[in-house]
């Protein structure tokens, strides 16, 4: 298992088919003033990958880009409201088709209201994942050791938690109603960078 951190893009070929893991991390949560400073991707055969942009990039990134619009590979995220948004400001891509670990926890683990990937992984794999680096500076000259583990650490255990939550939502009957929240992310996100990231205009409330 290796940490690879790239520059700009991500180089051809070095995942294998299938789906991959996605996340990302920004200078901050408002996704058009805080700009993307990593993508993160993992293909679940234990390597992961990260591609940086520098202050001022074009997000050119034709091999990155190519991956994450792939409509035949599906893109494991864990909250992907935000990152499929972040991804399309800054990439101009539609990483869809999407698995979101977080809704998907919300639809079969309805006996807590703990839904973060530490509480996620610490029940479904047992695994321990340091949240310390959560809130650093991202957009720095370079990347820490301790900043590329937590970056690293945020797809690593995607596959395995994608594999237990479409057993449970399978037995739970809701597969098809998390597919129905899933198609609608990429939507969703488009909602969030128009304008209405905090309205629900499904509502009957006119606010």
């Amino acid at each position: 298992m290796a940490v690879y951190l790239h520059e700009e893009d991500l180089p051809e070929g070095v995942l294998a088919p299938g789906p991959i893991a996605v996340d990302t991390e920004t200078m901050g949560l408002i996704t058009a003033r805080d700009r993307l400073c990593v993508v993160q991707i993992a293909d679940g055969r234990g390597d992961e990958h990260l591609v940086r942009f520098k202050p001022g990039s074009t997000y050119a990134a034709p091999n990155l880009k190519a991956v994450l619009a792939d409509p035949e590979r599906v893109k494991i995220y864990h909250f992907a409201r935000f990152d499929i948004a972040a991804i399309q400001h800054y990439l101009g891509v539609t990483a869809a088709p999407v698995f979101c670990t977080k809704i998907a926890s919300k639809l079969v683990r309805t006996y807590t209201d703990r839904h973060g990937l530490k509480d996620l992984v610490r029940e479904l794999l047992g695994k321990e994942l340091s949240k310390q680096q959560q809130s650093s500076d991202w957009g720095g000259v370079d990347l820490s050791d301790a900043q590329r583990e937590y970056a690293a650490s945020d797809v690593r255990y995607l596959h395995a938690a994608h594999a237990i939550l479409v057993t449970r939502l399978e037995r739970e009957g809701r597969t098809a109603l998390a597919q129905a929240c899933f198609d609608f992310l990429p939507a969703r996100a488009q909602l969030d960078l128009a304008g209405w990231p905090d309205h629900d205009i499904f509502s009957h409330m006119s606010a």
